[in-house]
């Protein structure tokens, strides 16, 4: 690469982890062919991106934002997965990938909405649910006392349709059997 194409690419990788609400950085090994192409894919279907970058320019790159708190774990070979939406997707993602690499791929650290996280920090997070289902079970809880609400003021004219409907079928067999 030349120095126009190593500025290029440390501006957009900066653009990139400036906007970042998780970033992974990711020791690898041999990995072949096949298994690259799966765990592209599976990240790429997770909305992370995951790219193989020399660590000099991650470093310049992280400059300024939070995951300049990575900055010492950009040794060795690496790679950096970069999620923008659901921090938990995206841990959710990553852990998906290792499982189908284990012995390949190690989690070196992650940056989470600002907060630093190792390996068991975020396996733990791929365990918790999504914002999408917290959204649900918040609004499952929102509806639960309307619907109690509504329940209680319908019982008691609820009760009184049963016993007027009681009463009507208890005359209507009794008045077939007299006549």
């Amino acid at each position: 690469m030349n120095k126009n194409e190593k500025q290029q690419t440390v501006q957009n990788l900066h653009e990139k982890l400036a906007k970042a609400t998780f970033v992974a950085t990711i020791a690898f090994g041999k990995v072949d062919a096949l298994t690259d192409i799966e765990l592209r894919k599976a990240m790429r279907n997770a909305k992370v991106d995951y790219k193989v970058v020399k660590n000099t320019l991650a470093l310049l790159a992280a400059k300024g934002t939070v995951v300049e708190k990575l900055s010492a774990q950009f040794t060795g070979p690496m790679a950096v997965a970069i999620g923008y939406g659901d921090v938990v997707q995206s841990a959710k993602a990553i852990t998906e990938a290792f499982k189908k690499a284990p012995n390949l791929l190690q989690l070196k650290g992650a940056v989470a909405e600002g907060a630093s996280l190792d390996a068991k920090g975020v396996e733990q997070l791929s365990k918790m649910p999504g914002l999408n289902e917290l959204r649900a079970q918040l609004l499952g809880m929102l509806q639960q006392p309307a619907t109690r609400l509504v329940q209680m003021i319908n019982a008691p004219g609820g009760a009184l349709a049963r016993v007027v409907q009681a009463n009507v079928d208890k005359e209507s067999k009794a008045a077939p059997a007299a006549a």
